[in-house]
């Protein structure tokens, strides 16, 4: 895998992405770090300020799918079958991050793990969950 030309894909191939403004943090084969720096718009709750839920399973949805990606090759496709996420705290107005991990990968299915957290408590998570994506591969 050419991380580099992923990393391109995650930041500027998909408009919604570029829209959001995704940045990579970091990618492995099985693993992929991904941030949305801040932004007055993705608030969903004004009164805390927290960020919407929806924002949260976008970066969870996407994360996870890249690190299964991350484990073949460009040209493969990928599309979301299943995801769960659990919000376990609300999201505060700060650059969110998170972390997939590929928990399994077959010929045509991967699993991934997602955690996710705002900058300024790292150790807190503010929502996790799990990815299933079909594979297509390029071959």
């Amino acid at each position: 895998m050419d991380f580099k030309a992923l990393a391109d894909l995650i930041e500027n191939g998909v408009p919604f992405q570029k829209m959001l403004g995704i940045r990579v943090s970091e990618i492995a084969a099985g693993r992929v770090k991904l941030f949305i720096p801040f932004r007055e718009e993705l608030i969903g709750d004004t009164r805390r300020p927290a960020l919407h839920g929806g924002v949260l399973s976008t970066l969870a949805d996407l994360c996870a799918g890249f690190a299964v990606w991350s484990c073949g090759h460009l040209n493969d496709r990928i599309a979301t079958i299943d995801l769960l996420v659990d919000y376990l705290r609300p999201a505060a107005a700060q650059d969110l991050y998170a972390e997939a991990t590929v928990k399994l990968l077959g010929n045509r299915v991967g699993n991934a793990h997602v955690v996710l957290w705002s900058k300024e408590t790292p150790d807190q998570y503010v929502a996790e969950g799990r990815g299933v994506y079909n594979i297509r591969r390029s071959e």
